[in-house]
């Protein structure tokens, strides 16, 4: 079986780092090699430059914000991401370009077109084979994060970026209905977990 490359998003408060642990518990019953990494992240110098994009009292451009997640992208492709996938591992991430298209051009208004550029320069053709986009009522997401007390850079910006973010996940979606699987993330968490199961089972090829 040729490895899968898998992404988990969505806007913050959107409930990510809950659903992990449904997507754990799937590859560990079926006994699956896997491998779950994130963005920024997953490296040493993405973890780095996740701390400097998400400290509140950076101050960057809206280039210069997307330059640095594909500058992280770019070295956790080829230090985990592509040697796992070639060791037969599958991959799990939470988040991946999807994030920079909504955050960075819906949310930040750097232009799709741009941001496609960078995307085929660094991925150079690598794809997600699965992205489970967890869409949730912006009110919802902005209850659920009015709980953090140390919202992060990203975490504390208005209604208006959020909604925007949250479109261009929804526009990308619809546009790939083949690559996305949109889970309402407000339901009840055992609804929520069904449907990733059964996403995941469907691209493995089991029955759920």
């Amino acid at each position: 079986m040729k490895a899968k490359f898998i992404t988990l998003d969505g806007i913050d408060g959107a409930g990510k780092s809950t659903n992990l642990n449904t997507i754990r518990l799937w590859f560990e019953q079926h006994q699956l090699p896997v491998l779950f990494t994130r963005e920024p992240g997953g490296t040493a110098v993405g973890e780095a430059l996740r701390q400097i994009l998400l400290d509140p009292h950076t101050e960057v451009n809206a280039r210069t914000e997307t330059l640095l997640m594909f500058a992280a992208r770019q070295q956790h492709l080829d230090s985990v991401i592509k040697p796992a996938l070639a060791a037969g591992t599958h991959v799990v991430s939470d988040r991946f370009t999807d994030a920079t298209f909504a955050y960075q051009g819906g949310g930040r208004d750097i232009p799709l077109s741009d941001i496609a550029v960078l995307e085929n320069w660094v991925q150079q053709g690598l794809h997600p084979d699965l992205t489970l986009l967890l869409d949730i009522p912006l009110t919802v997401a902005q209850q659920r994060l009015a709980q953090n007390e140390h919202p992060d850079r990203f975490e504390q910006l208005d209604n208006d970026f959020f909604e925007r973010t949250r479109q261009t996940y929804l526009n990308r979606a619809a546009s790939a209905p083949e690559r996305y699987r949109v889970i309402q993330s407000d339901q009840p968490l055992t609804d929520v977990a069904a449907q990733i199961s059964h996403s995941l089972s469907q691209l493995f090829g089991y029955h759920s």
